[in-house]
C-alpha cells in the first residue's frame, strides 16, 4: 500500500512523515485552503533528506510561470486538481514533471474520465470537493481500475483502510481525517502515526 498525506506544513510535519516512510508528501498550493503554503514555507523543504518520500505540489489551473518557478526548482510530483485538460496536461508533462491527475468521482459515468489522461503518471479518483471529504461509495471502488498508477482519496483513516485494502486499493491519499475540529488546516502527528502503523499491521 502506497500513501500520499495531502495538505502538509514543510516545517512541522515533513520530518515525521519522512521518518515514518509516507511514500507522497503533499503541500497546498491553493489560497481559499485551511492548507495552504507560501512560498516562504517552503524555503526549507530544500534542507531535507527525502530518502524514498516525494514531495507534491497540490495546484489548481497552475500557470506556466508558477511551474517554472516554484514546482520544478522544489517538487517531484505536480498535482493537478482544477480543470486541466488532456492538452494542458500534456504541456506541462512536457516541462519534465511527473503529474498526478485528480479526477473527481460522482458516478460510474466519471470513472471513464481517467482515459483521457493517459499520460499522467498517477491518476487521483476523489470524492467531490476541494476541502471537504466524503467518503468513497463501497460499490464505485469496487468498480475503480486498480493498480500502483490509480489512488483513491475521501475520507480514508485506520478505521476504514482495511476494509478498502479488500476491495483492492493499492494506493490511498490521505489529508482532513488526520486532522482535529480543534485544529483544522494542521496535522495531528498522533493520527499519522496511528494510520502508518495501522497500514503496516494490516500488510504484515
Amino acid at each position: 500500500m502506497k500513501v500520499k498525506i495531502c495538505g502538509l506544513h514543510p516545517e512541522r510535519d515533513v520530518q515525521l512523515c519522512i521518518n515514518l516512510g509516507v511514500n507522497f508528501l503533499g503541500f497546498v498550493f491553493y489560497s481559499k485552503s485551511p492548507r495552504n503554503v507560501n512560498l516562504k514555507e517552503i524555503e526549507i523543504l530544500k534542507n531535507y533528506n527525502r530518502l524514498n518520500s516525494k514531495f507534491v505540489a497540490v495546484t489548481v489551473n497552475p500557470s506556466d510561470e508558477f511551474i517554472k518557478n516554484v514546482i520544478q526548482k522544489n517538487f517531484d510530483y505536480i498535482q493537478l486538481h482544477g480543470s486541466e485538460t488532456k492538452e494542458r496536461v500534456d504541456e506541462i508533462k512536457s516541462m519534465g514533471l511527473k503529474i498526478i491527475k485528480a479526477i473527481k468521482i460522482r458516478d460510474e459515468n466519471d470513472i471513464r474520465e481517467y482515459k483521457k489522461y493517459e499520460n499522467a503518471d498517477i491518476v487521483l479518483f476523489d470524492t467531490p470537493g476541494m476541502e471537504k471529504s466524503f467518503e468513497f461509495p463501497k460499490d464505485l471502488i469496487s468498480k475503480l481500475p486498480k493498480g500502483e498508477r490509480f489512488a483513491l482519496a475521501g475520507s480514508i483513516s485506520h478505521n476504514n483502510i482495511e476494509n478498502i485494502m479488500k476491495l483492492g486499493v493499492t494506493f490511498c491519499d490521505l489529508s482532513s481525517n488526520l486532522e482535529t475540529d480543534a485544529e483544522i488546516g494542521y496535522k495531528d502527528h498522533q493520527k499519522i502515526i496511528k494510520f502508518i502503523n495501522k497500514v503496516n499491521e494490516i500488510k504484515n
